[in-house]
């Protein structure tokens, strides 16, 4: 059973997510929240498998109450919700580390396969997709810790240190959106050996899941807005 919470100060909009839960069998809905603030307490309180995370809330609003969940080490899965498909509050909402970004208006079946996705662990935002935001906004918004930094293979991003030469190559494909199909053929490895490559990606870099390994390779330096 995966538990649900919903953030969102729409009390009309939280009706309809509380009964598209209550229509699922696997589902069950935990708690409502009105605001972040509120939404960060409930979390805390109640550890949902997944939180339906709006982004614009009066007060502490999607993108902050995201980055408190994710410091305290909950093991809660944020997907973000958002009116537009480009937008630079989803993209704010990934660097915070949200697993993935839906729009408002998707279709039912494609908001229950997406809480069902995060449940499991995978992100919801395709690579490519991830790509696309990051190519709109990352010039206009700020490194993750505020400044600016020039890396190079003798001085790399911190967060790719960790990193084999194999690993960091894997990792720029990442980025660039390919799928672990693509990367298979590219460097002539079993898809399986690809899978444990991401794995190992993954675990040293700290990532929370493939959309957020995209994220670093845009920190890194390793894929540059086109």
């Amino acid at each position: 059973m995966t538990t649900v919470l919903i953030a969102d100060d729409q009390p009309l909009q939280r009706m309809g997510f509380r009964m598209l839960l209550e229509s699922q069998d696997d589902m069950t809905l935990v708690g409502e929240a009105g605001g972040g603030a509120e939404a960060v307490r409930l979390i805390a309180r109640l550890h949902p498998d997944v939180v339906l995370m709006d982004v614009r809330m009066p007060g502490l609003d999607g993108i902050e109450a995201t980055r408190r969940v994710v410091a305290a080490g909950s093991r809660t899965r944020v997907l973000i919700l958002t009116t537009f498909d480009l937008d630079e509050y989803a993209y704010a909402g990934l660097r915070a580390g949200a697993s993935g970004f839906l729009v408002k208006d998707a279709l039912p079946e494609e908001l229950l396969s997406g809480i069902r996705a995060v449940a499991s662990g995978d992100a919801v935002v395709a690579p490519s997709l991830t790509r696309r935001l990051l190519d709109a906004y990352a010039h206009r918004l700020p490194a993750a810790d505020g400044s600016e930094r020039t890396t190079t293979p003798e001085d790399p991003h911190p967060g790719v240190a960790p990193l084999t030469d194999r690993e960091r190559e894997i990792l720029t494909v990442i980025g660039q959106g390919w799928t672990n199909a693509e990367i298979a053929s590219r460097f002539h490895l079993a898809e399986s050996t690809v899978k444990t490559h991401v794995g190992r990606i993954l675990a040293k870099t700290g990532s929370r899941d493939r959309v957020q390994a995209v994220i670093l390779a845009y920190e890194a330096k390793l894929v540059r807005p086109s």
